[in-house]
């Protein structure tokens, strides 16, 4: 451990004195702002990020060349038309297609109750009133309903924002149609909305809303993973990889979904160059593209790189709230216990099982472990995929943590004598 403390010691010293990620986050979110795969945001975040990263110093910098799919949201709007005028407030998810639709609503808090009252459901507007258990668990109502309605003869879906509070935020995020079912408009509405709604039907009255939608699909649009390395000074062809994703939805600025991500990841770079501290290996940032709607950049980095030898993948999308720990995913012996070495570093803990939807794909077609950080999240899910994830929300010195987190793990691991 020795052979590389004193150094880790300088990159978390380093870390923690300087703002010039946050300062970068900043110009990213207010000059660039929201990043949706296909838009003129991300082909702009695209070519700042590669030319800071030459700008930087460091090496092997490109962009790589995906294709990406370009969903357009258009005019949206949905207005309750009854017992009362009024406008809600909604966000179209990703992927879902447009139009007009006028109709009742039928409110159900779960899939279960969608099948007890299926005979209820056709030719209505399903609204899933369903509240925020977890994220895993809640999150599949946006991306399976609309599927799981039309079956049962929906017209369109309304969907309760995914998050534990709101302000009047929707969340948005991707949704799927299932293969051979109705392409049925899906958008999601406020918990303020949707409570109002179960309200009125729980009081006998029959609501009818109208769904304005020109959401649509153009033809795929060239985007591009932004890559830069600081080369192994023994074990060139080792790779350490760190990296989040560069595009967002198009609403807020992406602050902490996932443009702090990226900066963490690629701050980790940085100050090794910075420092003039080269491991035995290569440490390498990709600040991967269409991790939103269709995770084509992580699918594309790995089969360019699949015939590299990767030692390790670390991936950050959860926030740069006050780091914890990380999580690791792996089959070689030994590999928790020293991952768990340098956590101690950090004063973080290690949990079992660990990466995300980027750095998957590698592990997938490598066999290399996945790590992914693990962030204090108890605020996060109130602004995640809303207009209100914003610069304003991150906290410096809680980035400035993420950062030597990601530093120190990517360093030492890259330095270890043996295998990881």
């Amino acid at each position: 451990m020795n052979s590389y403390q004193d150094n880790a010691q300088r990159l978390l010293a380093a870390a923690l004195a300087s703002d010039f990620g946050y300062q970068r986050l900043g110009y990213l979110c207010d000059r660039i702002g929201n990043r949706l795969s296909g838009s003129k945001g991300l082909e702009k975040a695209v070519a700042w990020a590669e030319s800071e990263m030459r700008r930087d110093g460091l090496e092997g910098v490109r962009a790589e060349p995906v294709l990406v799919p370009k969903w357009v949201r258009g005019k949206e709007s949905v207005v309750l038309v009854a017992p009362e005028t009024r406008p809600l407030v909604m966000l179209g998810l990703g992927g879902s297609v447009g139009g007009r639709v006028k109709a009742q609503v039928l409110v159900v808090e779960s899939f279960e109750e969608l099948t007890a009252r299926a005979g209820e459901v056709k030719g209505k507007i399903v609204c899933f009133n369903v509240p925020f258990t977890s994220y895993g668990a809640t999150v599949r109502y946006r991306g399976t309903g609309a599927s799981e309605a039309a079956k049962l003869g929906a017209v369109a879906v309304l969907v309760r924002s995914v998050g534990p509070t709101s302000l009047r935020t929707p969340h948005t995020g991707a949704m799927n149609y299932a293969v051979g079912i109705a392409k049925i408009p899906a958008a999601a509405i406020t918990i303020e909305d949707a409570t109002q709604l179960a309200r009125m039907q729980a009081r006998g009255e029959k609501p009818i809303v109208e769904l304005t939608m020109q959401a649509h699909f153009e033809k795929d649009a060239l985007s591009a993973n932004v890559i830069g390395e600081w080369r192994g000074r023994e074990k060139p062809d080792e790779i350490v990889l760190v990296g989040g994703h560069l595009d967002s939805w198009d609403v807020g600025q992406g602050a902490n979904d996932d443009g702090g991500g990226c900066i963490a990841s690629w701050e980790a770079v940085r100050l090794l160059k910075q420092l003039n501290l080269r491991p035995r290996r290569t440490v390498r940032v990709c600040l991967f593209t269409n991790e939103e709607n269709g995770s084509r950049g992580g699918q594309a980095y790995a089969t360019a790189h699949k015939t590299e030898k990767h030692v390790l993948a670390i991936e950050t999308d959860g926030g740069v709230d006050t780091p914890i720990g990380f999580g690791l995913s792996t089959k070689t012996p030994g590999g928790l216990e020293r991952a768990r070495e340098i956590t101690k570093l950090l004063e973080l803990e290690l949990k079992e099982g660990g990466g995300g939807a980027d750095v998957g794909p590698i592990g997938t077609a490598t066999g290399c472990p996945t790590m992914g950080l693990l962030n204090d999240m108890s605020v996060y899910w109130n602004i995640h995929h809303t207009p209100a994830d914003t610069f304003d929300k991150i906290n410096p010195k809680a980035l400035q943590k993420c950062i030597a987190a990601m530093a120190v793990m990517a360093y030492s691991v890259a330095e270890l004598d043996g295998l990881f």
